[in-house]
């Protein structure tokens, strides 16, 4: 019973390797018996004695960062064997990429929507309402949606804006009531 209990189950290397895990063992506080998948990729990608190498030439507080990277690179290798981490690299840059021309496009909707709102100074012809006698670029842009008249900005109906706009007469921000009755 207490041989049982002063076990140490081996690490995730040493039972992938399927060898005795000794007290100074080199993987076992970066490969716990819990995760011996981690181990397993590294192992396929890496092999067990170039990393055995790598982390007895790094410093001791070093090998932690090294293990992590080494087993994100194997996880990595393992779903994309051409290009790896820098497959999801070379993703999530063009994603960044792409998102950051979409927010600098709707910028630019904006800002061209609050510069062409300003009121003209002219009267409206007598009988026409105060809507009909704006040019389209004035007119608000739920009237320009309803009218087949696109103006760059879309909003699906009752969604609710989270903030108000400049051009947007109705506080609350929903779209029922806000350009014209069609």
């Amino acid at each position: 019973m207490a041989s049982s209990s002063s076990y140490n189950c081996p690490c995730a290397a040493c039972k992938f390797l399927r060898r005795k895990c000794m007290p100074g063992c080199i993987f076992a506080p970066y490969f716990p018996p819990e995760e011996p998948q981690k181990f397993a990729n590294v192992h396929k990608i890496f092999g067990a004695s170039n990393v055995t190498k790598l982390l007895n030439e790094l410093l001791p507080h070093q090998r932690e960062d090294a293990v992590n990277s080494l087993a994100y690179e194997a996880e990595a290798r393992v779903r994309d064997p051409v290009y790896g981490c820098v497959g999801a690299i070379s993703f999530l840059q063009r994603q960044v990429h792409r998102l950051q021309k979409e927010l600098e496009a709707a910028n630019a909707d904006l800002i061209r929507y609050a510069c062409n709102e300003v009121p003209t100074a002219l009267p409206a012809p007598p009988g026409a309402s105060s809507i009909e006698s704006m040019a389209p670029r004035q007119r608000p842009v739920e009237y320009n949606r309803r009218m087949g008249n696109e103006g760059g900005y879309y909003q699906a109906p009752g969604m609710p804006m989270p903030y108000n706009l400049p051009w947007n007469d109705n506080p609350s921000g929903d779209t029922d009531g806000g350009g014209g009755n069609m």
